[in-house]
């Protein structure tokens, strides 16, 4: 099992469709290329961004392949399997084992809520046993998820329960339980940050990586933060951070995922729109999304004009 930790940034990457709903699988190597020359160190498919969730188990295979592949080893390619079923969990982990994924991660499922720690220490150890060659980052993401359940607590618990529990993507904002886990066994976990709006402070917390959609549009902009913040540039990063706080604000007026594909688009990358129960834009929402992106005056350059033309 592979021991390296992450850095810098991980793109939650977009699972891409036809217009009528099918995968549009052409487009996942030039996005791989894209996103890897924009400075993202990994990439992180089938998670919430990535409409794993809303996806079959045939199609989350054929989405992780299709990176795993496009990736071709240039950086590590995370797959996400959590599931309702924990049997189809265990099918996609293998899988992604199979495919040669640098790693697993999963969220515990979310219709039947998990109420004790105990439930989610076996249920995740289930799903773990199925790639134990790789390493397994929980997914904690308690606002989809509903789990109550303290990390700290299940972390340290699951430790020495879980052989390949490696790390743990950590999405809710709570700091200062991040920093716990960080410092979990004298730092034991690869500890991972999922709020992209939130990154300066998990920084200064002492985040090494972080996974995030944003990434997918404006790692540059997350990597000029990082580098004004260790080079004690404070007032920079913060100006850089509130950089992403305003586009994450005016993509949160709309659908967000969706919003996010339609940016994707004028950016030059076309993965349609989001699948049921995410609603698409409607094209009044398209239309003022556009002329709220464009007057971010940072972010014209990258989006384009509905007749394709740079701004």
């Amino acid at each position: 099992m592979s021991t390296q930790r992450l850095s810098g940034l991980v793109a939650a990457t977009y699972t891409p469709f036809n217009a009528d709903g099918s995968l549009a699988l052409s487009k996942v190597g030039p996005m791989v290329e894209y996103l890897i020359e924009a400075g993202n160190q990994g990439l992180y498919v089938c998670g919430s961004t990535g409409e794993g969730v809303s996806l079959s188990t045939a199609e989350r295979c054929e989405v992780a392949e299709a990176y795993v592949q496009a990736a071709d080893g240039r950086v590590p390619v995370f797959v996400q399997v959590g599931h309702n079923s924990i049997a189809e969990a265990k099918v996609l982990a293998a899988h992604a084992e199979r495919i040669g994924a640098a790693a697993v991660s999963a969220t515990c499922p979310s219709y039947f809520k998990i109420s004790d720690q105990e439930s989610l220490l076996e249920t995740v150890k289930s799903i773990a046993s199925a790639a134990p060659s790789l390493p397994f980052y929980y997914y904690h993401i308690p606002v989809l998820t509903g789990s109550s359940i303290d990390i700290v607590s299940f972390m340290q618990a699951a430790g020495d329960a879980i052989p390949n529990l490696f790390g743990l993507k950590y999405t809710d904002s709570k700091l200062y339980e991040f920093q716990q886990c960080l410092q979990l066994d004298d730092g034991r976990y690869d500890v991972v940050w999922g709020c992209d709006e939130m990154l300066l402070g998990a920084i200064a917390t002492g985040a090494k990586a972080a996974i995030g959609s944003t990434y997918n549009v404006i790692a540059p902009t997350y990597l000029k933060l990082m580098e004004a913040f260790h080079a004690h540039r404070i007032e920079d990063a913060q100006g850089l951070q509130m950089q992403s706080i305003r586009l994450i604000r005016t993509l949160g007026q709309y659908p967000f995922h969706s919003a996010m594909k339609e940016l994707l688009r004028l950016m030059g990358h076309d993965f349609g729109t989001c699948r049921l129960p995410q609603r698409a834009l409607t094209s009044q929402e398209t239309k003022d999304l556009q002329r709220k992106l464009q007057s971010l005056d940072w972010l014209a350059n990258l989006v384009a004009d509905s007749d394709g033309s740079r701004s």
